[in-house]
């Protein structure tokens, strides 16, 4: 677990606007390290597929479907990416299954 000094200055950290509810607890969740829902996927995205990946695609958005799998829409940065990112997406699917800790993706599909 984290310095107990560096969380305590996390939380004090002011911001320049004020954020939503779920944008505090999001940053709130993220000290504290729990892994809360598909908003901190989005929040969180970076951290998650790394500069390789969040440089040329971006989250449009998260459907959660009945049986609780996420339906992920990726928007590429330039429609060439699109192929790219089609190779890729079993590893954006580890990446964001292991995130989670468990099998949460049921469908990748890309946004022009």
């Amino acid at each position: 677990m984290s310095n107990p000094n560096d969380i305590k200055r996390k939380l004090e950290k002011r911001h320049a606007r004020p954020m939503s509810i779920g944008a505090g607890l999001g940053e709130l969740f993220r000290t504290l390290g729990i892994r809360a829902s598909d908003a901190d996927l989005a929040n969180r995205w970076t951290d998650i597929m790394g500069t390789e990946i969040a440089s040329i695609a971006t989250l449009a958005s998260i459907k959660k479907t009945r049986d609780e799998k996420f339906n992920i829409v990726l928007r590429p940065a330039t429609p060439a990416f699109a192929l790219q990112l089609s190779y890729m997406s079993d590893e954006i699917t580890n990446r964001i299954n292991k995130y989670f800790g468990y099998d949460a993706v049921g469908k990748i599909s890309f946004k022009k």
